[in-house]
């Protein structure tokens, strides 16, 4: 079990960046998910879907931080990412394990 002051602040970061991974997170699934699918049974070509790459990819961010904008938002969407599952596990974890010992 965490001890309450770490799990609190765990909760409060968790929390807090939650709403600035949202977006870039469901925009990265959203634009994978429907490449693919369109790809595959919806008989796109290649070019024809490569505008969802470019949103996917974060390639559009070229044009306001320069060749260096795709490479960024690929990395912070990771670590947004990466923080989110390692928090929620662990206050998942420490939520399981207070349940069992009470029982």
């Amino acid at each position: 079990m965490l001890p309450r002051s770490l799990l609190s602040t765990l909760r409060q970061a968790h929390a807090r960046l939650a709403p600035l991974v949202l977006l870039p997170l469901m925009l990265t699934v959203l634009t994978g998910t429907s490449y693919r699918l369109l790809r595959d049974w919806g008989g796109l070509g290649r070019d024809q879907a490569h505008w969802l790459m470019v949103l996917h990819e974060g390639e559009w961010l070229r044009h306001w931080f320069g060749p260096n904008g795709e490479t960024l938002y690929v990395l912070l969407n990771g670590l947004g990412l990466l923080w989110m599952l390692a928090t929620g596990a662990a206050m998942a974890i420490d939520r399981l394990s207070r349940g069992l010992g009470k029982g």
